[in-house]
């Protein structure tokens, strides 16, 4: 089948991939649209994986204030080089993240930041719960390991459903940014308030 420029276009829009992976994506997937798009999430999340180690020292200091200005959140994005920081799709990230984190109200960046003493406690509480729940012993393990997922998935922003689109975690949509910008991304830390609480 022949690529077309309009049809490298339509991708280029719909993914904003580079011209060259648009057309090789095309190639590769007989002119099928969807199955293009697919291919390139699928290589653009190996070479964001590719990006995670290198320092992300540069970035932007968010906030989002809920109406009625009694919720707000700070977030720190870090990325590469000041260039990306300037990006709109960046600053568009970190307000989402922001606005995730007032919506949401996650308590950490990521399951290795959860302390080790409410990590031990959840589970033991997971544990004693599925135990009276009759379940036979050898199995409760892999059960509160499941339900654990959940907690993670509740209180850890990297895991959370994203808010616009909830068939996508936090995760995704920074692995996806990456892809998109060529740098690595991350969630240095947040602080959410609400008011009248500690």
């Amino acid at each position: 089948m022949k690529i077309t420029a309009a049809m490298v276009n339509e991708l280029r829009q719909k993914t904003s991939a580079g011209i060259m992976d648009c057309k090789k994506a095309l190639t590769e997937t007989e002119g099928n649209v969807d199955a293009a798009i697919k291919l390139l999430r699928e290589q653009g999340l190996k070479a964001s994986e590719l990006k995670r180690d290198r320092t992300a020292s540069e970035g932007l200091i968010v906030s989002y204030i809920h109406g009625g200005n009694r919720i707000g959140a700070l977030v720190e994005l870090n990325c590469e080089t000041d260039f990306v920081a300037r990006t709109e799709q960046f600053q568009q990230l970190a307000k989402d993240i922001a606005m995730q984190v007032v919506a949401s109200k996650p308590r950490y960046v990521s399951r290795e930041d959860v302390p080790a003493d409410v990590l031990e406690s959840e589970r033991e509480i997971l544990r004693n719960q599925t135990l009276a729940e009759g379940k036979p012993e050898k199995i409760v393990d892999k059960i509160v390991d499941g339900r654990l997922n959940k907690f993670y998935a509740e209180n850890c922003l990297l895991e959370q459903p994203f808010i616009r689109d909830t068939n996508r975690v936090i995760s995704e949509l920074i692995k996806e940014a990456i892809t998109v910008l060529g740098e690595n991304i991350l969630v240095k830390r947040f602080c959410l308030f609400i008011l009248g609480q500690d």
